[in-house]
Formats: C-alpha cells, sequence, structure tokens
C-alpha cells in the first residue's frame, strides 16, 4: 500500500504535497493476539475484495457491492491511489482487512482518516485482530499528525458499536450522514439548461 510521499513501483512518487510525508511503518504484531497487522500489498487485493463482498453480505446489502478486483487494485495501487488498505494476517492467511483514505478537518487544520471498512472474518473474531487494525491506524494518525480516525456503522449493528464503544469510539450526537448517488447525483451535476 502507498500513501502519499510513499514510492511507486516504478520508484517515482506519489504526489500529494499536502501531505507528502516519509513513510511511517506501522505494521505490528498484535501484542495480545496471534494477528499481523501490516500495509496490503498488490498481491493481497482478490483477498480484500473478497472480505469486502463478505462485508456487503453481513451489512444485508449483498448486491449493492459491484467493486471488481481490477478496480480495488487500480484504487490501492494505481498512478495516483486515493484508497488505502491493512490487511490483518493469522498464518500466512488475510482474515482482516481496513480499507481508508484521507479526508481534512478545516476546523482543526490537520488531515484525518475516514475509514471506509473494517471486516474480520466472523472465524476469527474475538482474537483482536479488528482491535490491531484499528490501534495500527490510530498510530498512523499519531505519527503523521492527523488530528482523528473517523467512521461509520450501522445503527442495528450492536456487536460492532459495543467493540467500537470498549475502545473509547463515541458517536457524534446531532450529526447526520447524506449522500448523493444515481439518478439525484447525476441530475444535480447535469450540465445547466439554456
Amino acid at each position: 500500500m502507498r500513501a502519499p510521499g510513499d514510492e511507486t513501483a516504478d520508484g517515482s512518487t506519489v504526489r500529494r504535497a499536502a501531505v507528502a510525508r516519509a513513510p511511517v511503518d506501522v505494521g505490528h504484531h498484535g501484542a495480545m493476539s496471534d494477528t499481523t497487522v501490516r500495509p496490503a500489498r498488490t498481491d493481497d487485493v482478490p483477498r480484500i475484495h473478497a472480505l469486502v463482498h463478505e462485508l456487503a453480505a453481513y451489512e444485508r446489502e449483498p448486491d449493492s457491492c459491484t467493486v471488481t478486483v481490477d478496480q480495488l487494485r487500480t484504487a490501492l495501487f494505481g498512478d495516483a491511489p486515493a484508497l488505502f488498505a491493512h490487511v490483518a494476517v493469522v498464518d500466512d492467511d488475510v482474515v482482516g482487512t481496513a480499507i481508508w483514505f484521507l479526508n481534512y478537518s478545516t476546523w482543526d487544520g490537520a488531515h484525518g482518516i475516514y475509514l471506509e471498512d473494517l471486516f474480520v472474518r466472523p472465524d476469527v473474531r474475538g482474537r483482536g485482530a479488528g482491535r490491531d487494525l484499528l490501534a495500527t491506524l490510530a498510530r498512523l494518525c499519531a505519527a503523521r499528525g492527523y488530528s482523528r480516525l473517523t467512521w461509520s456503522v450501522l445503527d442495528w449493528n450492536a456487536p460492532s458499536i459495543a467493540f467500537y464503544e470498549s475502545l473509547g469510539a463515541r458517536p457524534m450526537d446531532g450529526w447526520s450522514t447524506y449522500r448523493l448517488s444515481g439518478p439525484a447525483l447525476a441530475a444535480l451535476g447535469a450540465p445547466p439548461t439554456p
């Protein structure tokens, strides 16, 4: 996985001058688990893709997930990646992933991480992989001067909510998430009519 400032496969630097920093090694072996967390590699993409589809099924939206392996590979490892990922590995098997991108707080004057997806296979939950993935991102925030780690959770997902709150995360009361997609996005983005 390459973050802004890291080298691409051809030796050039990922360009994002506002956030370019030396690479930070935040991979680790979980202190209380048998999990190793590391930045995703290109050969992890098929497994990450499968985990994303498992997450969509868990979130009761399997037909809404249409991302392909090639789309993920390009987003994570293309010429100008805007998506990043870490994986949790147990016994050489990718069992979980944290997929994220940078955001920016105009109030804090600093970047942050938005966690798009966090998923650990059900058969290895409770062994620390989810915590290890989040701890890795928290260390990355600290090392790079990012001010926050933010994500969304479905309101019916009580096990995940309890897990996040056990780590000290709190809901952002008073905020609602809005989305434009499909026909509404196309209509708003349509050229003005004369």
